[in-house]
């Protein structure tokens, strides 16, 4: 099969798998996520009936591991923290000025004068990709003013605000006036609307963006600008950057080993309403954005996800992203991995954008949003079957290579959906299925007492990660009581509830509804002001 088949495939049912063999092979790939996560609920609940006292070993093995797996994720969080203080307290642009200079033959080609980076940064431009639908001033508005003060050099940054045909005249409303307010601003100022009869596109952010590519790229013809020296950021329309992201994004990308065979991933604090949304939406948030941060530790599992930054060179030659599927954000990496036969990576960027925590103007309407985010996140779980299909047809990744990126996916999205269940729920079942012969069992005996030990230990995890999110608030607002502090330190007692209703729930949803065939649609989440 040709990679540029490959490289596009949507789904099981896509057009690019013209032999049935490999419509096959997709749809088991499909089949394998839901299909594992419900086999290990269904076992650990007949397990417990049937053989209760090995279940009941396995729960507490299963529960120490996590207990040594929460310890060594604190330590990589504390870590990630500490540099993250450093990052923000860092004036990048100094940083980018105080590089060491490089030379350029007759040829065009770069001679390294020391520890020179390969790329001369002033000559660098940003191309920062906004698209937007329903979401009115009150939110695009903030997101431009925030990289209008940015401080990094005007004359290079190409704004293109996206908005969709779809949405009628308020998007070309929205749009005119934000060209008017912050048009001369920029070096460039682009407003695209994304046309909503293209064939075999879905509706989200994925099929807008790539229109906005290009159409920024006849701009960029024009302007003859080498695709080599531009690097576009692909940021969500509530993402407020601070003051110093793009030069640290500029140091990351001219210093990088392969500038343009990397990824640059930003950490999403979501603090833009942190204080009006309800505890649990906080809770969910603040872990979103713990997650992410012990990810920047680990970058042999860090894969794109929301706000991020590539060379438009490789969007260019991967001809743009996957314009028919939901999680386009992480896709792109998963996409890029596979053009470059493996010779792609994630560059963790230790520096936050802030976003919005998930809000729907009343606790009712919050929860369901919740949920419906988060399965939308869970529906990532569509890059398992992608990504083995992928690697089966490239024979140039090496196959260690292979089998870690596979195993870390798929072990990924297998936690999400059973861990949380195993560990608070599950774990007592034999106590109530194993009968009368397990019940006067020693083991029987000391099972809820070694839980309840395990999760005690557990806890520090939790403490330390109620004492990070007070240390990365935002400056509280005026009209907030100071007693919002102890709130936002005792709201992390939700945290065994939150993992498993917004986390476990909707990550089984959406590997049940691929391993059914039940495709996703892009579902916006709701930004009130």
């Amino acid at each position: 099969m040709q990679k540029q088949d490959y490289i596009k495939i949507a789904n099981a049912r896509d057009p690019r798998l013209k032999r049935k063999k490999d419509r096959i092979l997709y749809r088991f790939l499909e089949i394998m996520p839901g299909m594992l996560a419900w086999l290990t609920l269904v076992a650990i609940v007949l397990l417990s009936w049937l053989a209760p006292v090995g279940i009941a070993i396995f729960i507490i093995i299963f529960d120490l591991y996590w207990l040594f797996k929460t310890l060594f994720l604190s330590v990589h969080l504390r870590v990630a923290y500490k540099k993250v203080k450093q990052h923000i307290a860092t004036d990048w642009l100094a940083k980018l000025q105080s590089l060491p200079e490089y030379d350029v033959n007759k040829n065009g080609d770069v001679s390294k004068i020391d520890d020179s980076p390969k790329l001369d940064w002033r000559e660098i431009y940003h191309l920062i990709i906004l698209p937007f639908a329903k979401e009115g001033p009150e939110v695009v508005r903030p997101t431009l003013q925030a990289i209008a003060d940015s401080q990094y050099p005007h004359s290079k940054m190409i704004i293109v605000l996206a908005a969709e045909a779809r949405i009628g005249q308020p998007a070309r409303d929205i749009a005119s006036q934000m060209q008017k307010e912050f048009g001369s601003k920029f070096f460039q100022f682009l407003t695209t609307l994304h046309p909503a009869d293209i064939p075999c596109e879905i509706i989200g952010k994925g099929s807008n963006q790539t229109w906005a590519g290009k159409q920024a790229k006849k701009l960029i013809d024009e302007l003859e600008i080498p695709y080599e020296n531009i690097i576009i950021s692909a940021l969500d329309i509530d993402t407020r950057v601070l003051p110093h992201y793009f030069g640290c994004l500029a140091y990351h990308f001219v210093t990088t080993q392969d500038p343009w065979r990397s990824s640059y991933q930003p950490i999403p604090f979501y603090n833009n309403n942190i204080w009006q949304t309800p505890c649990f939406s906080r809770v969910v948030a603040v872990s979103g954005t713990f997650w992410q941060m012990m990810q920047q530790e680990r970058p042999e599992r860090l894969a794109t996800f929301s706000s991020h930054s590539m060379p438009f060179k490789a969007v260019i030659e991967e001809s743009y992203w996957n314009w028919n599927i939901v999680s386009e954000d992480s896709r792109i990496f998963w996409q890029s991995l596979l053009f470059y036969d493996g010779d792609y990576q994630t560059v963790p960027l230790y520096y936050p954008v802030s976003l919005d925590a998930c809000y729907g103007g009343s606790w009712r309407r919050t929860i369901i949003n919740q949920y419906k985010q988060q399965r939308r996140w869970g529906w990532g779980v569509e890059n398992i079957p992608y990504v083995i299909f992928g690697f089966l047809n490239n024979k140039k990744i090496s196959l260690s290579k292979k089998i870690r990126y596979a195993f870390n996916h798929f072990e990924g999205f297998w936690s999400w959906s059973t861990n949380a269940l195993i560990i608070f729920l599950l774990g007592w079942l034999p106590l109530f299925l194993g009968g009368d012969k397990f019940n006067v069992t020693l083991l029987s005996y000391n099972l809820p007492r070694l839980t309840r030990w395990i999760m005690t230990l557990s806890m520090i995890g939790i403490l330390g990660s109620a004492i990070y999110n007070i240390m990365i608030l935002p400056a509280k607002p005026r009209d907030i009581s100071r007693w919002r502090y102890g709130i936002m330190f005792l709201q992390w007692v939700l945290m065994p509830v939150t993992i498993m209703v917004f986390g476990c729930f909707p990550g089984l949803d959406a590997q049940t509804r691929l391993m059914l065939g039940k495709y996703m649609g892009f579902w916006n989440t709701d930004k009130p002001r």
